[in-house]
Order: C-alpha cells, then structure tokens, then sequence
C-alpha cells in the first residue's frame, strides 16, 4: 500500500524528520506505547476479577483511605459519576464482598463504605506482582535517570491538563 505525501504510518501525526524531532517522537511513541501496554494489562486484571474499571477504581481508592472507607459522595466526586451509579455499582461490590457499608457513628442518617479485607487481598494479590515488577524498574534507575523521569511526567502532565476540552462549533 502507497503512503500519500505527507501522510505518515509509524509516528501517527509526529514528524519523523531526523535528528531532534526525531528523537522527541520517539519520546512520544514510547509514552504512547507503555500507555497501551499498561491499559491493556489493567483490563486483563479487571477481567480477571470480574469488575468494570470504576469498580476497580473506587475498591483502590477505599484502600488507600484511613480505615479503607469512604462517604459514596467522595466516590461520586472521583469518578466523577452520578449518585445513582455508584449506587448500583456499590450494590455490586457488596455482594461479591468486596465492600461493606457501615453506619456513620456521628450520623446515623449517613453512611461509610469500607473495603473488606478480602477486598483489600485480592487488589494486592491481583495487582501486586505488577507494582513489584514496576518498582524493580524504577529501583534499577540511576538517581539522575530517575529525576529525569520524574521531570518529563510533571511536564508530561501540566502539558496535558492545560488542554481544553473541544467543543463542537454550532
């Protein structure tokens, strides 16, 4: 198959001129590349466990909070979804036991969600062998490969979080 002019096939719409562009796409690709890699493996791990990603998602939240629990509201706020669907999808995760809800001491018109510890296992168990793997990486770095590394993300990061979002022209 022919390739128009201008037209490019292995760096999508990066210039593949040589030298310093060249090296900056290959930047790009590799970022592009562990991105799929790392999407690819977290679906194999929710599929392994039977979960959509914001079951996923909240269950480590949970786990990262004090006592491993949460007001749903909070769950509403970081996945950014309606009260409704993390209703439904509390109701899910309660009754594969992953989570429990509790009765807020102070509030008794409210509630917390608390992951179980057999919810707490199974997200290390599942997900553990792919952190120690990662952290083996990053260990294996010199302190100044590191440091770069850490540099590019930021960068990485505010470059993306300043896009605004496109809005369709009426």
């Amino acid at each position: 198959m022919d390739v128009a002019e201008g037209e490019h096939t292995a760096g999508y719409w990066y210039d593949e001129s040589p030298g310093e562009r060249d090296r900056a796409r290959r930047v790009l690709e590799a970022l592009r590349t562990y991105r799929a890699a790392e999407a690819a493996m977290r679906r194999r791990t929710r599929d392994s466990m039977a979960m959509g990603e914001n079951e996923l998602l909240a269950l480590r939240y949970l786990i990262r909070q004090p006592g491993h629990s949460a007001r749903p509201a909070e769950l509403v706020k970081y996945l950014g979804v309606t009260s409704a669907s993390i209703t439904t999808m509390l109701d899910r995760l309660e009754k594969t036991g992953r989570v429990e809800r509790i009765a807020n001491p102070s509030d008794r018109r409210s509630i917390f969600v608390r992951a179980t510890p057999h919810a707490n296992e199974e997200v290390r168990e599942t997900l553990g062998r792919m952190h120690g793997l990662m952290y083996d990486v990053a260990v294996g770095m010199t302190p100044d490969e590191q440091e770069h590394v850490v540099a590019f993300l930021q960068k990485m990061t505010d470059a993306v979080d300043d896009v605004a979002p496109v809005t369709a022209e009426a």
